[in-house]
């Protein structure tokens, strides 16, 4: 069990683990495939959107519109056509609108009458901005990937976030969904994390595989707003 006593600030990867990413990203691509009678199963359509993105990430720096873009593009030569300008940026143009998962908004404004809050995500300020205003608290950081030029699961964007928050490393918690993005670096610098395990133990989804160990896990915020007493 991961002892609270003393943590001062929980930083949150943002999309997957407050905003349901999956579902942002499956509806954008329905609104693609479906209007051209193109059909595949959602875990078809996860899997083949991490396959794309990761290596766009792993590549010279863009940003997260680009990434997404060029992902949408990479998405739809898989599925055997070449995307309309509209289609191409369908996912990037719907991510501000992305719903928080259901236990968000009241998780993070319990959380915050006793934590520092910061996100730590691989996005753009200005979609980030879409996104914030439905989560309902201010957050004491916020570091992107704009702001740093390069993406997770690059160790660099970690320790620029320890530089942010300027406070001892076993004060602070990082919580994120994505083994592989998230928990994985931050526990090789030394974080203390929690997974945030969104998809009940169910392998897929939109990030690569990982065989990080996470210090504890929670199957919902709601869940460890409670165990961060």
């Amino acid at each position: 069990m991961l002892s609270f006593n003393g943590v001062e600030a929980l930083t949150f990867d943002c999309y997957g683990t407050l905003i349901d990413w999956e579902s942002g990203i499956l509806g954008a691509l329905r609104g693609v495939l479906v209007p051209r009678g193109i059909e595949a199963d959602d875990a078809a359509l996860l899997a083949m959107f991490a396959k794309v993105e990761s290596p766009i990430q792993r590549g010279p720096f863009l940003n997260y519109r680009t990434v997404l873009d060029l992902s949408m593009a990479g998405l739809c030569h898989e599925l055997g056509f070449a995307p309309t300008e509209q289609e191409r940026t369908a996912i990037s143009r719907s991510l501000p609108t992305w719903r928080p998962f259901p236990d968000t908004v009241a998780a993070l404004a319990d959380l915050a009458t006793r934590f520092k809050l910061g996100i730590l995500s691989n996005v753009d300020d200005d979609l980030f901005a879409g996104s914030g205003r439905q989560l309902g608290v201010t957050f004491d950081w916020v570091v992107t990937a704009q702001q740093l030029g390069s993406y997770k699961p690059d160790p660099a964007n970690f320790r620029a976030l320890l530089a942010r928050l300027d406070r001892p490393i076993d004060r602070i918690v990082h919580c994120a969904q994505s083994l592989f993005h998230d928990v994985g670096p931050a526990k090789s610098l030394g974080l203390k994390t929690v997974w945030v395990d969104r998809r009940g133990g169910h392998p897929g989804g939109a990030t690569p595989p990982s065989a990080a160990m996470p210090d504890f896990v929670v199957t919902s915020l709601a869940m460890l707003s409670q165990v961060a007493r």
